[in-house]
């Protein structure tokens, strides 16, 4: 029997999140271990009147890492016809994620993984431009739950408490916090070792209910490109970028763009990260967490950016929903916890203390 938390959670997805209509052509992707929820979002897509496109692999499509291993570099920067054909047709797209190894791209190259960040740029683009309905979610596998240091039930009940949530009221107490920084010029972020001014003037957040991400539960920007200015060190959680570690960042801003970066592990992986491209430097996004279902580091960004009183900065892409106009091949979060005696601040007001909103 399907577990009815899987049910409703392709229940969530197909009807919530992209509100799949009558002969639309949705994409998903994703590994065979997430098969109990992959069969039920297929079904609950036919059941909608629209076409399910399948692409299952062992590691995430649109680019297979073994493929990766082997093929000429001039092929691993570009994706075949074919599938640029299937990404510009797609009307809808499902990414569930469910590795079988958490470290996958451990034996790649810093030359390979170029190719094939750029070799995936096609496919990410129309959703980046919201130009389509997207949502990217995760099933419990083994390599999740021990990454968070779980068994993989107490992974799956937690990330099912995390999703399955009132979205709509969820979405209206967010909205209050980010009419606020809407109604704000500046906003400073001060903890650990940190303190840094970013622009919003001119920008809008949006407020992330269950429409992108599962989990879900933040609100966020795009910062003014040139604004970022001052210290910020990522010294509470540890990071990762194309499954290299990297603990204890510390970047410093001058207008807009890292001008000093360093780590206390993985430092070259951060170099080679900020030398993807001029982007990569520049701020895409400020994202606020506001899921009070998570609690703890999870070594799971799509989990720990929600935390309540945690921010996440992203490196390179931004969203130009959102007014961002930095271009990236990268999008990359990193999380940094207030919880610890940090606040944030908007034009001089403390807004949040310690993690806890101030009214």
């Amino acid at each position: 029997m399907t577990d009815s938390r899987i049910t409703a959670y392709a229940r969530l997805l197909v009807e919530h999140s992209l509100d799949v209509q009558p002969g639309w052509q949705v994409l998903i992707r994703t590994t065979p271990l997430a098969r109990p929820l992959h069969d039920e979002v297929v079904r609950q897509i036919a059941s909608r009147g629209a076409y399910a496109l399948s692409r299952v692999s062992w590691t995430e499509w649109p680019v297979d890492l073994n493929w990766a291993r082997h093929a000429p570099d001039a092929l691993v920067g570009t994706l075949p016809p074919a599938d640029l054909v299937l990404i510009e047709q797609m009307d809808a797209r499902i990414s569930i994620l469910a590795p079988e190894n958490m470290r996958q791209e451990a034996d790649l190259t810093v030359e390979q993984l170029a190719l094939i960040r750029q070799a995936r740029r096609p496919f990410f683009r129309r959703s980046m431009n919201d130009e389509i309905p997207w949502v990217g979610c995760q099933y419990p596998t083994p390599a999740l739950a021990q990454e968070a240091g779980l068994t993989t039930d107490a992974f799956a009940d937690l990330l099912f408490a995390a999703v399955l949530r009132d979205w709509k009221a969820e979405g209206a107490r967010m909205r209050g916090y980010c009419d606020r920084f809407d109604a704000a010029r500046e906003v400073r972020i001060v903890g650990a070792g940190t303190d840094l001014r970013l622009s919003l003037e001119g920008r809008r957040g949006a407020v992330s209910q269950g429409f992108h991400n599962l989990p879900d539960g933040e609100f966020f920007f795009s910062p003014v490109e040139d604004s970022a200015e001052g210290v910020i060190e990522f010294g509470e959680f540890p990071a990762e970028h194309d499954g290299h570690p990297i603990e204890g960042i510390r970047l410093v801003f001058r207008a807009g763009e890292v001008v000093e970066a360093s780590a206390r592990v993985g430092e070259q992986a951060l170099h080679a990260a900020l030398a993807t491209d001029a982007g990569a430097k520049r701020l895409g996004e400020l994202g606020i967490g506001c899921n009070e279902g998570i609690t703890t580091y999870m070594r799971n960004t799509l989990f720990d950016e929600k935390i309540a009183g945690t921010i996440h900065l992203a490196l390179g892409q931004s969203y130009t929903r959102v007014g961002g106009t930095n271009d990236s091949a990268i999008h990359w979060d990193i999380v940094k916890d207030l919880r610890p005696g940090g606040r944030i601040e908007l034009d001089g007001e403390v807004v949040q203390r310690d993690g806890r909103w101030v009214s």
